[in-house]
């Protein structure tokens, strides 16, 4: 029993763990090292749980909030001395085909976002969660999240100009 719950575990980990890395470097606003620390806390706790967690309907989700979660818990208590820093590795990246300005363009407006309203951004817009599903996993009400969605798109709206059109695929 215990060594198909471990196959379980791993066969979903695996699957599931680029996806989580992807949203994990959203949330942190580029910093690779920050988002795989996130991402293996995130597996670490789902292994702990995981006879509970397989038996709910969606894992996968189950995953993803936790991941916003554990982030949202990073940022509350983050030491005084971290620095972020302006340096991105150059990884490739499926989200903008190669298109590297734009991405360092994007996940530096993203970085200039407070905590939460980055995660209102990258639950809605990358995960394209409904409000309740963001409102669920940030354990906040629904008209918070509208109001964090305002916010934050007016934010960046300022940072990346009027003109979005610009950033948009034809």
């Amino acid at each position: 029993m215990r060594q198909r719950r471990a196959e379980e575990y791993a066969e979903f980990a695996s699957a599931r763990a680029g996806h989580l890395y992807r949203s994990a470097c959203l949330l942190t606003a580029g910093d690779t090292h920050l988002a795989e620390d996130l991402v293996q806390e995130t597996l670490g706790r789902l292994y702990i749980s995981w006879g509970r967690v397989s038996r709910v309907g969606n894992p996968a989700g189950y995953a993803q909030t936790v991941l916003t979660r554990t982030f949202l818990a990073h940022q509350r208590r983050r030491s005084s001395t971290e620095r972020a820093t302006d340096v991105l590795p150059d990884l490739p990246g499926r989200a903008f085909d190669g298109d590297t300005s734009l991405r360092l363009t994007l996940l530096e407006a993203l970085g200039r976002l407070p905590a939460k309203d980055r995660a209102v951004v990258v639950l809605r817009y990358w995960e394209d969660r409904s409000i309740e599903e963001t409102a669920d996993v940030m354990n906040t009400s629904s008209a918070a999240v509208r109001t964090r969605c305002v916010r934050a798109l007016g934010q960046l709206r300022e940072l990346l100009g009027k003109d979005l059109g610009e950033y948009a695929r034809p």
